[in-house]
């Protein structure tokens, strides 16, 4: 990824009188924007980012992004999709209304030369800080909110997005491939927490009810697993490449005690440690 400068800090014309039309109250991201202005100078992030290759997004752009996407409660999808879609986060970026945005994947390579180059500690908490001076931003309940919070949220929210869709597609996959065999097997609530794909809503909220939200998703690939690995159960089921990429999700997403299942660690690809899975 390469810094790509904006070209000025003012929000297009167009996007400011329609913004203020549709929102005559403002929104947290207008005033935010008010408030605040562009807050963020892309040479600050010139360290962590290369001056040749093809023209990336601005990290300025990226950083207010961040912080939005951990206060709404965002994955890295569902973020890329408000700054499509949403009027008043273009107009906090200074956007176009026509501006298509960036790929999900950006925010994660974006948090990463954050972290990389350690500028997670001047830049996002230099924002934090002035969004709770001017009671735009809550603190985190009894954990303060600062960089560090606000990536680990983010993180979670992400590893909660990939094990719900990764379970969601291996139901679906065997849905198709052995509809009498899995009608057996899952029950109405699981055709309620798996019918919706799991961007398409948001999570729960608070660290405690999160943690049970993932250990039911956890509890509930294991039963699947469990299932599809039984001397009974045909052996083409596990050829399935969905329920292939299941199982190996779960030896890197969870580990399971007496309690049942239970979450990894802050390694593999979404976010946990390997484990091992016998299967």
């Amino acid at each position: 990824m390469s810094l790509e400068p904006r070209a000025g800090h003012g929000v297009p014309e167009l996007t400011a009188r329609v913004v203020r039309a549709a929102f005559p109250k403002g929104t947290m991201a207008v005033r935010i924007r008010e408030a605040l202005g562009p807050l963020f100078e892309d040479e600050a992030f010139a360290g962590a980012f290369a001056v040749r290759g093809r023209p990336a997004v601005s990290p300025g752009a990226l950083a207010l992004v961040s912080v939005l996407q951990y206060a709404e409660g965002l994955t890295d999808r569902q973020a890329a999709d408000q700054v499509r879609a949403r009027m008043d986060w273009k107009f906090l970026l200074g956007l176009e209304l026509d501006d298509p945005g960036f790929d999900a994947s950006v925010l994660s390579l974006f948090r990463s030369r954050l972290i990389e180059h350690g500028l997670e500690q001047t830049t996002l908490e230099l924002v934090l800080e002035r969004l709770r001076g001017l009671g735009l931003l809550k603190a985190g309940g009894r954990q303060r909110t600062d960089s560090t919070h606000v990536l680990a949220a983010v993180r979670t929210l992400n590893r909660m997005e990939f094990v719900g869709e990764t379970l969601r597609a291996a139901l679906e996959a065997l849905a198709v491939a052995a509809p009498a065999w899995l009608s057996g097997l899952v029950t109405a609530e699981w055709a309620e927490r798996y019918g919706p794909r799991v961007d398409d809503y948001r999570f729960p909220k608070g660290e405690e009810v999160r943690e049970q939200w993932s250990e039911q998703v956890g509890r509930d690939g294991f039963v699947l697993l469990e299932a599809v690995y039984a001397p009974a159960a045909p052996d083409w089921l596990r050829e399935i490449e969905a329920v292939q990429v299941l199982r190996v999700s779960w030896v890197q997403q969870y580990h399971r005690d007496e309690r049942g299942a239970l979450a990894g660690g802050q390694g593999s690809p979404a976010g946990s440690s390997p484990v091992v899975l016998a299967l």
